[in-house]
């Protein structure tokens, strides 16, 4: 595995008692995984090692002024949250939902673009809903925040 269980959930910053939270694993289990006293299965792994990923909310939180400046770079402005990280509900498999506001010579491939490159920079998986297409009072248009 590389690194220790022990090692990747110090790094991830997060205690037993968080990742059993974030995982559904019992807190002893994983104190038994880290011990050595059990040895988890290869699911089990993939399964802890999803769970220390950063939710969407603190993947934004920590490059916040870089997905700003990203989206710049695409022609992309006025970039808003929706969503389970817009409401603050956002879980271990929830992705980060991006509402944008794009130049006119932005096309679809470019939005893809920038999607493929805002997951790179945070490390969750992302979806990008451009706002040109919206009706007025649309769901989305009415929950999303300002990043």
């Amino acid at each position: 595995m590389g690194e220790s269980l022990r090692e990747l959930r110090e790094r991830a910053g997060l205690s037993q008692v968080q990742l059993a939270a974030r995982s559904g694993v019992a807190q002893p289990n994983i104190a038994a995984y880290e011990s050595g006293r059990r040895n988890p299965s290869d699911a089990m792994i993939d399964r802890l090692r999803s769970a220390m990923r950063p939710l969407p909310h603190e993947a934004l939180e920590q490059h916040r002024d870089e997905l700003k400046a990203l989206a710049a770079e695409f022609g992309l402005g006025n970039v808003r949250i929706f969503g389970s990280a817009g409401q603050g509900t956002d879980n271990a498999s929830s992705d980060l939902d991006i509402l944008v506001t794009r130049s006119p010579n932005v096309g679809l491939l470019t939005i893809a673009e920038f999607t493929i490159a805002a997951e790179r920079l945070l490390g969750v998986p992302v979806d990008v809903v451009t706002d040109g297409g919206l009706p007025e009072g649309h769901p989305i248009l009415r929950s999303a925040v300002a990043a």
